[in-house]
């Protein structure tokens, strides 16, 4: 029987020959999954023979990945701000640009906080978890996606509460910050997007199906009857969405408009204030 670094140069082979740039990454990921063993463990374990039962999950694993499933659906999770959080086909998978809105509503003072389209729920999630004793409510068009989520809050052991709602249409009351990683790919961009993104993520949390722009235009027209006097909106965007976005924003009335950068120094996050 192969043993474990035999396995793991034949699997980082036939990804790297299927065009994955980070097959050899991916393999050590997946054969940790198969092997139920954390990434610390796995050399001692790489040297000795395979375990039987490890064989077809290790396998499966990587004719998932073969198929372009993203590392974390075939996993099941993805590691994001300071927490883990379960993910499906029926969220977004969490990324690293998403956590410059999570640092930039903590510079923020907030004692409530509505997060539209939810998904996971990793963004209200971390930033309940870092505000205690704060409130939260996530609302989004899926009850799949809402079912991830409540799954997350529970799991964390943080409490929130989880809505379906079309935006605004079911939030009700009032609140210091809303958040949003809303849709914001133009349906012309769709086609360049990786299949990992395009065929795996759900579409409808990607693209309006226009020019990625409507999602602001709905949030900042119904972001006022629902902030606190002097509350704060702030929106992931894309990164040359800026100016558009910031638009918007004034043209509802929103003031203090400012923009952070993300680590790669991209535009990624507008935020901006009812004045109350």
């Amino acid at each position: 029987m192969r043993d474990g670094h035999a396995a793991l140069a034949e699997a980082s082979a036939r990804l790297a020959a299927a065009g994955i740039d980070t097959a050899a990454g991916d393999a050590l990921v997946l054969m940790g999954h198969a092997l139920g063993l954390p990434r610390h463990a796995l050399r001692d374990a790489l040297a000795q023979p395979m375990p039987p039962d490890a064989v077809p999950r290790f396998e499966e694993a990587i004719a998932a990945r073969l198929e372009r499933q993203p590392v974390s659906q075939i996993i099941g999770y993805r590691d994001f701000w300071k927490h883990r959080f379960r993910v499906t086909r029926d969220t977004l998978d969490p990324r690293p640009d998403t956590e410059t809105l999570v640092a930039a509503a903590l510079e923020l003072p907030w004692r409530s906080v509505l997060d539209l389209g939810t998904g996971t729920g990793a963004i209200l999630l971390s930033l309940l978890a870092d505000r205690p004793g704060a409130r939260g409510l996530g609302v989004d068009l899926s009850e799949a996606a809402l079912e991830v989520a409540r799954g997350n809050a529970a799991a964390l052991g943080i409490a929130a509460d989880f809505r379906r709602s079309d935006w605004f249409s079911a939030a009700g009351g009032h609140f210091d910050l809303i958040v949003s990683n809303p849709p914001y790919i133009a349906a012309d961009e769709m086609p360049a997007l990786s299949p990992e993104v395009r065929e795996w993520e759900p579409r409808v949390a990607l693209t309006d199906e226009g020019d990625g722009l409507s999602a602001y235009c709905a949030i900042a027209a119904g972001a006022g009857p629902h902030l606190s006097p002097g509350g704060w909106l702030a929106v992931e965007i894309g990164p040359t969405q800026a100016a558009a976005v910031s638009a918007i924003f004034a043209a509802c009335g929103l003031q203090q408009i400012g923009l952070r950068h993300d680590l790669d120094g991209r535009d990624r996050v507008i935020m901006a204030r009812n004045p109350g």
